[in-house]
């Protein structure tokens, strides 16, 4: 069993169908499949399945932006999507004859996945926009290229060197983004916070963590970053991936002189904001598990088994836990839950508290069909105080009291609960006054605990409990578990 922690807080994704529909109402899918049916037998595509130039006005037409001076580059972005999806099979232009009737074209015809997109299950629809994705992933990180001339060297073949552009290192910059977006917008309860602003975004991608206050090239960089974002961030958000306000045009009317710094929400909103969409955050999770990043999510663990689900909710949020419990309890028989529940919480690991605290959080989500098998595990040393504590927070009759073994052994595995999951100081500590406060002479007892956990929890309650000859007591009773072992 794993005691490690998820590299990322799990997050709450809406269901595939929702996700479905969103990603056929994302604007750059709807085009794709409105050229997609206008495509037949007399369009004409160039080498690359590219539309030819003459056609880009019909289609943008066919899209409805015929009066739209970027109509054309819309219409050939929406193309460009529908054929590397597979919404439109594109046909190479037949072998040169030698007729001089022959433009060199090829032609396209409706593809099979657009079928699958308006027919297909959730999933199938998914898939697609994820192909979809990518796509519009490499053109934000293609380089912009103002004059294809001056790259052309004297031998004919294109320098690539002069573009003064890394491909990995720009998709690398913008997965990075992507992933840093994520987190900010992942907040503890797995779901969605507020946007995020587009200054704080690229310095979390360009200044050091442990820098202080930012020196003007770090600034520029920033700054750079921004502009580099905004237009990245202006074509992901047709495919549905993000909300983005875009930075106000005024900002860089003068070209050349650098905005000045935000000086409160309002300013802060006219550099960008983000955020990514439930969409998006499907999105990127999946890219990141295909990369091999833990990116766990609410929900991944409701089909497997009482073990994988204490020891996987072990460090998450609380809200968070506790949803991902409610979704496996959901698909289980109470009484069954509770004896698997039991059963994976046993055990003298380093994760065993942890389990077991989550043990005792999950049952406490279930009915009094449990009852039976939490009173039979009544005898056993580990679980048997866990046991009398939920049976108690329901009114049961005949629960038998601990033995003072028991409540030592509860009070050691609850505090060494508490502190692998270095919850809140102020409530460690009331547990801490608490357990001493109730017990006289609690340390005498508490160091001849049969626990793994015994000497490293009394030498917690020495640093943590606030009267310092009670933590002395602590930290002598530690050195006696330690000495026994």
């Amino acid at each position: 069993m794993s005691g490690d922690r998820p590299t990322l807080p799990p997050v709450r994704l809406n269901s595939e169908a929702e996700l479905a529909r969103d990603a056929l109402s994302a604007p750059l899918i709807a085009r794709a499949v409105r050229l997609a049916r206008w495509a037949g037998p007399d369009t004409r595509v160039g080498a690359g399945g590219e539309l030819v130039e003459e056609q880009l006005p019909a289609a943008a037409a066919e899209l409805g932006l015929a009066d739209d001076q970027d109509g054309p580059a819309y219409a050939s972005e929406a193309w460009r999507v529908a054929v590397d999806t597979g919404l439109v099979d594109v046909q190479d232009a037949p072998e040169a004859s030698g007729d001089e009737d022959e433009d060199g074209t090829g032609t396209a015809s409706v593809g099979e996945n657009l079928g699958v997109l308006t027919a297909g299950s959730p999933s199938d629809v998914l898939a697609i926009w994820l192909d979809a994705f990518d796509v519009v992933f490499a053109d934000a990180t293609a380089p912009m290229i103002d004059d294809f001339a001056d790259l052309v060297g004297e031998d004919g073949e294109i320098d690539f060197e002069r573009l003064e552009w890394d491909p990995e290192e720009e998709a690398d910059f913008l997965e990075g983004v992507l992933g840093n977006l994520y987190l900010l917008t992942v907040s503890e309860g797995g779901a969605p916070e507020g946007p995020v602003p587009l200054p704080a975004l690229a310095a979390s991608m360009i200044v050091p963590d442990d820098m202080g206050e930012p020196t003007d090239d770090i600034l520029e960089q920033v700054s750079d970053a921004m502009m580099r974002l905004d237009d990245q961030f202006r074509l992901l958000e047709p495919i549905g991936l993000v909300e983005y306000e875009p930075v106000d045009e005024a900002l860089m009317a003068d070209v050349g002189d650098e905005p000045a710094p935000p000086v409160d929400d309002e300013d802060v909103a006219r550099y960008g904001m983000v955020r990514l969409t439930p969409l998006g955050l499907y999105g990127v999770r999946a890219r990141m598990l295909e990369a091999g990043v833990d990116a766990p999510a609410v929900g991944d663990l409701a089909d497997k088994g009482a073990d994988a689900l204490l020891d996987g909710i072990a460090y998450f949020p609380e809200l968070s836990a506790r949803a991902e419990t409610e979704q496996w309890l959901a698909r289980r028989q109470p009484a069954d839950a509770a004896s698997e529940l039991l059963a994976a919480a046993r055990g003298d690991d380093a994760g065993g508290p942890l389990r077991r605290l989550h043990c005792q959080q999950a049952l406490a989500l279930t009915g009094a069909s449990a009852e039976p098998a939490v009173r039979e595990v009544l005898p056993d040393p580990e679980l048997g105080g866990l046991a009398r504590v939920w049976l108690a927070e329901r009114g049961a009759a005949d629960v038998p009291p601990p033995s003072e073994t028991m409540i030592f052994w509860l009070a050691i595995d609850t505090i060494a609960a508490q502190l692998a999951v270095e919850g809140d100081l102020e409530e460690l500590q009331e547990l801490v006054e608490g357990l001493v406060g109730q017990h006289s002479g609690f340390f005498d007892a508490a160091w001849r605990v049969e626990h793994p956990a015994t000497a490293d929890v009394l030498e917690a309650m020495g640093r943590l409990h606030p009267d310092k000859s009670t933590a002395k007591e602590a930290r002598k009773a530690a050195f006696k578990a330690r000495s026994r072992v």
